[in-house]
């Protein structure tokens, strides 16, 4: 692998490179930017018009599909992508990799490894790849979610979407991770240490493992954690006909020992306070990235609806659909904050689709170090004000002591 070097005009060559591009990431902001799109994902298609350069970009809620012809217009969109204020860059190409990291002062970082082999650029505008792992992979006719015939089965197609829009939001935070400097290179020797905390049976443990591992090439090595023999058990026979090297182990999140400090953490539909469990555990790993998505919210319900509201927010809490769902916004944002002040760079994202679950928010945090002017004295408003005892405040207490 290359020394970084400022690669600006690199980054512009290696989009604008209509024959080797095989597919793009950006995500992430820099300081003082605010991108219009959490994510962008662009690759070269060719349609009867000719080539052109896809843009799929991604908000809060839906993903945008634009066509550029190369040339001027292709040019253009490239220029109004760097323009955005991204962080980080992940390009595939044909014969390399590149891993990119904007600093806030706008210089970019580009690190550029060889491809052991080659890889075909395909150009299909129809094409299945869009999707990070097939419908007939092994593993969903292993987990129930595909039939025999490798087709997903309708009733599991909203899970099938998940792991989907999990694996999208884990390949970008890992590789901006990666490009930022915060997760090293894997090796056969040293891989990736992945833990599933809370992983029931392990649809997303699996998933990660597999796309990690077959499609991005890293080298993973992941735990599963659950209270239930019964997930131990029924995971580690799915792992072993499915041949991947997983371990899974039978306890709480707040108890778990794993053998080696964990360098991604993943919890995911914890219930309550059980996410707080994980990502106080997360914290005491120094895990370098932390994808967690909360399940239900009634710790700081329950706080809300025994303290006063402070002034003039009476009609926030009057109603009890209205404090629900501010018991929600409130839980996730002082997790948010609170991570924050232990060096993490956080961002709330959608999860999936509100119309399969409303708990469809994920906190995607990288650890960088960084502690953000202010963010202790907002926070010490903002739970001041309400009259607030985060659980996550208390168990970071412990971890700092």
């Amino acid at each position: 692998m290359t020394a970084p070097v400022d690669g600006g005009d690199r980054l512009r060559a290696a989009l604008l490179d209509d024959a080797t591009l095989v597919r793009a990431v950006a995500s992430g902001r820099r300081k003082g930017t605010q991108p219009r799109w959490r994510r962008i994902e662009a690759r070269y298609v060719d349609l009867k018009s000719g080539r052109h350069l896809q843009v799929t970009s991604y908000d809060a809620t839906q993903a945008h599909t634009a066509n550029h012809p190369v040339g001027a217009g292709s040019a253009d969109a490239v220029d109004a992508l760097l323009a955005e204020g991204f962080a980080t860059w992940h390009l595939d190409a044909a014969e390399e990799t590149h891993q990119v990291r904007v600093t806030k002062r706008g210089e970019v970082l580009m690190h550029t490894a060889r491809r052991a082999e080659p890889v075909a650029v395909e150009r299909d505008h129809d094409r299945e790849k869009q999707r990070l792992l097939p419908p007939d992979d092994p593993i969903f006719r292993a987990l129930g979610l595909a039939g025999a015939d490798g087709r997903i089965k309708p009733s599991r197609m909203a899970k099938y979407r998940q792991v989907e829009e999990f694996l999208r939001l884990l390949d970008a935070t890992v590789a901006e991770a990666r490009a930022g400097g915060h997760l090293r290179r894997p090796t056969a020797q040293d891989p990736l240490r992945i833990v599933d905390l809370g992983c029931g049976n392990a649809y997303l443990t699996f998933a990660a493992q597999r796309f990690l591992g077959t499609v991005r090439g890293l080298p993973v090595e992941v735990t599963g954690v659950d209270v239930k023999q019964q997930s131990r058990d029924h995971n580690t026979e799915v792992a072993q006909r499915l041949g991947l090297d997983s371990r899974f182990v039978v306890g709480t999140i707040a108890d778990a020992v794993l053998e080696r400090d964990p360098e991604v953490v993943l919890a995911l539909h914890a219930c309550d306070t059980a996410t707080d469990e994980a990502l106080a555990r997360a914290v005491e790993w120094q895990a370098p990235v932390v994808l967690a998505a909360p399940c239900c919210h009634h710790d700081i319900a329950a706080q809300l609806r025994r303290t006063p509201t402070p002034a003039p927010y009476g009609e926030l809490t009057r109603h009890g659909i209205l404090r629900e769902r501010l018991a929600d916004t409130l839980t996730d944002a002082v997790r948010a904050s609170l991570l924050r002040q232990q060096g993490y760079r956080v961002d709330v994202v959608q999860f999936v689709e509100s119309q399969h679950t409303p708990r469809n928010t994920m906190l995607r945090a990288v650890r960088t170090g960084a502690v953000p002017d202010g963010v202790r004295e907002e926070y010490d408003a903002l739970v001041g004000d309400w009259s607030l005892r985060p659980r996550l405040a208390t168990l970071l207490e412990s971890v700092d002591s």
